[in-house]
């Protein structure tokens, strides 16, 4: 249930605090005061697109907030999307001056999407053109689905579907291009023969490279270390000999001055730095050697790589990957070639999409004539006695994505017409009081604790509109209903009463709402009646038809569920 909505420099509005209970509330006022501007703005709220046109005249942002109590499934949503879970959800929207816009959800910033889909969990929106979307096979088909709770039947439906046409395409490529992938595995099957023969591995070629340097240039380096070697060691002139010199003679001299002897230190551990040096250098010159029968393993090895690399127009170092993608290429070919699994998957994709189809036609041919008789019965009440109406299956084809069949809403007005499609029906008011009554009927189905009704009941007047007014009173009994309305009638049976009006303000014309009294509500309920809202006729006319309203209201409009 919507319990508070917060709008500030939204359109005509400059601040709006407006609290708001259960039962059936109106909104009334003058024709351009302003009525659907809470609808609107709501709608923003919950995540409809908006640009910089909302804003007030003047100002530089608009914002909107709604604040819902917290249905269980809806809590659980608000937890798995990472939002703080509270008492109730508090959904806010800011447009500024530049178009930009930023949604939020118990104060953390939240997408377009996650505001649009907490918004369906908690309101339903009605507006006084919801035929035509209707008269749509597509949107007939929504409808039905909502009705008969097939929400989960339709996407398994979908699923089984999307499943199914990937291995037909599958199949169909494999059928098609038989020839064609017969010489491509041919091909492949060539290079993967020549490099599993090299067996190139992914860690190979850098080593490889480096060990063939090293052994290209064996001779040299045996000479570099030697020079270095008799450098360091020789017994006469070499660093070691000299650096032990010099020790003893700083040794001498730090007798004399004994600050030297840090100094001596120092060149002693340079002293044993350079015998370990000298040490691993006679090491490695013992070990190095000119390998010729390596040098031409290592040789051959590396030539491999280059010409297999050059064959297949690649670097060495890609030869690994280059292996693995056709060996991946090679595995899938095979799945291709396998035409008898493949018709095999294609068989069992096509029996599970028909079990899945069955399942969501059985759901729907079990909604359609409860909604059948609902919305038809309500016709009755509506002033269109003797109308029938029918939600039609139409079997296709093909089982589709959305399932076995189509859906259409068909009306007959009166009796003895023949049912005809809903776009087919002439009369804009026969075609308000219908969607009313699909309206009415499908949301006693809901699971929102909202509802609301913009301008539903145009074309509407008499002892219809009364009858109007009554149902609207009978869904509000078991949740939260919002009407927009300019019939007298459906606006004396609320519970509540909202007036719309405009004032001159020093910042322009602005939008104000107020909660009516009883007098008040008297004299608004005369204004719409045509007549003076001050003339006693009026009023006793108001008084009546208020009276009217509350005596009748137990005597409630039945909806078929």
């Amino acid at each position: 249930m919507l319990r508070r909505l917060h709008i500030r420099d939204f359109v005509l509005v400059n601040a709006l605090e407006l609290d708001l209970g259960a039962g059936f509330t109106v909104l009334t006022g003058e024709t351009g005061a302003g009525k659907s501007i809470l609808i609107d703005a709501l709608k923003l709220a919950l995540g409809e697109r908006g640009d910089a046109s909302v804003l007030r005249p003047g100002s530089m942002r608009a914002e909107i907030s709604a604040e819902f109590d917290v249905p269980l499934a809806l809590a659980d949503w608000v937890d798995e999307q990472g939002f703080e879970v509270q008492d109730t959800i508090l959904l806010r929207r800011v447009i500024d001056a530049q178009g930009r816009s930023r949604g939020f959800i118990n104060g953390s910033p939240a997408t377009l999407t996650q505001l649009r889909a907490a918004g369906a969990m908690l309101v339903d929106i009605h507006g006084q053109h919801a035929w035509q979307s209707l008269a749509r096979s597509d949107a007939a088909r929504d409808l039905l689905d909502a009705y008969a709770q097939a929400k989960d039947a339709r996407q398994a439906c979908a699923s089984a579907w999307h499943h199914w046409k990937l291995l037909s395409e599958r199949l169909h490529a494999a059928r098609v291009n038989a020839g064609r992938l017969v010489e491509e595995r041919e091909q492949l099957s060539a290079q993967i023969a020549e490099l599993a023969r090299l067996a190139p591995l992914a860690q190979e070629w850098e080593p490889l490279n480096a060990e063939h340097h090293r052994l290209a240039h064996a001779a040299e380096l045996i000479e570099q270390l030697q020079a270095v070697d008799q450098l360091l060691d020789d017994e006469e002139a070499g660093a070691n000999r000299q650096l032990a010199r010099a020790h003893q003679l700083l040794q001498a001299a730090a007798q004399i001055d004994p600050q030297l002897v840090a100094l001596a230190d120092q060149l002693e551990s340079a002293q044993s730095i350079t015998r370990d040096l000298a040490h691993e250098l006679g090491a490695k010159l013992r070990q190095a050697d000119v390998d010729p029968d390596r040098m031409a393993e290592v040789d051959a090895r590396l030539s491999a790589w280059m010409g297999v690399a050059r064959r297949h127009r690649v670097s060495p170092s890609e030869l690994p990957a280059l292996w693995q993608g056709l060996q991946s290429r090679w595995a899938e070919l095979e799945l291709g070639a396998d035409l008898p699994a493949l018709e095999k998957q294609v068989q069992a994709a096509q029996e599970a999409l028909g079990t899945a189809a069955a399942r969501l036609s059985a759901l729907r041919a079990a909604a359609a004539p409860a909604l059948t008789q609902g919305v038809q019965a309500l016709m009755q009440q509506l002033g269109m006695k003797g109308g029938r109406f029918d939600v039609a299956l139409q079997p296709l084809g093909d089982i589709q994505v959305s399932g076995a069949e189509g859906v259409e809403l068909l009306v007959a007005g009166h009796p003895g017409a023949a049912l005809r499609p809903l776009a087919r029906v002439a009369s804009g008011g026969e075609l308000s009081r219908i969607a009313l009554a699909v309206a009415a009927t499908t949301a006693a189905q809901q699971p929102v604790g909202t509802l609301i009704f913009d301008e539903v009941d145009a074309g509407i007047g008499g002892s219809v509109a009364h009858t109007v007014g009554r149902l609207l009173a009978s869904l509000g009994q078991s949740g939260q209903v919002l009407a927009v309305t300019h019939l007298a009638q459906v606006a004396a049976c609320a519970a509540s009463h909202l007036q719309v009006s405009k004032c001159s303000a020093s910042t322009g014309t602005q939008s104000q709402i107020e909660l009516l009294g009883p007098e008040q509500r008297v004299a608004e309920i005369a204004r719409m009646l045509g007549g003076d809202a001050e003339s006693p006729v009026a009023q006793a006319h108001a008084r009546e038809l208020l009276h009217s309203s509350r005596v009748g209201r137990g005597d409630t409009v039945q909806v078929q569920v």
